[in-house]
């Protein structure tokens, strides 16, 4: 069986710091590093956005949209802020009805060691292979 295709959009799990001030700026998907240091396989890794989910826009979750119906995949990871996840998991269920979509997230960066990222990449991954088509959201 195919890999999950993962898409990220940004969010906190893809957040880095950016200066001496300890602000944020959401940087690459943290996704492969995460299945590299956990050994397993890493799938196709796509990234549609690189930003916080409260600075999402129609446009950007048309283009989530857009992907999710693009792409040949029949199971998607989709890695995005958890402020309006759902919105946007809202969008791909009101257009989806063949693809297993799993939407998720983490409450802390994937660079901090005490981030729930890892744990949740790992289960959004096992649920898109295994749950049957729809839209849903792993989250610890």
């Amino acid at each position: 069986m195919p890999l999950p295709t993962i898409l990220c959009c940004g969010g906190t799990i893809d957040k880095i710091y950016f200066d001496a001030k300890s602000s944020y700026q959401v940087g690459e998907p943290a996704a492969a590093n995460i299945l590299v240091r956990a050994r397993a396989a890493v799938p196709p890794i796509v990234s549609l956005l690189q930003k916080d989910s409260l600075d999402m826009t129609a446009e950007d979750r048309a283009a989530v949209v857009a992907a999710v119906q693009n792409t040949s995949a029949a199971q998607i990871v989709i890695c995005h802020g958890t402020d309006t996840m759902a919105e946007t998991a809202r969008a791909v269920a009101a257009t989806n009805s063949d693809k297993t979509v799993v939407f998720v997230g983490a409450f802390l960066p994937a660079v901090f060691r005490e981030s729930d990222a890892d744990f949740n990449i790992g289960f959004a991954m096992a649920a898109a292979q295994t749950l049957s088509p729809g839209v849903y959201i792993a989250m610890n």
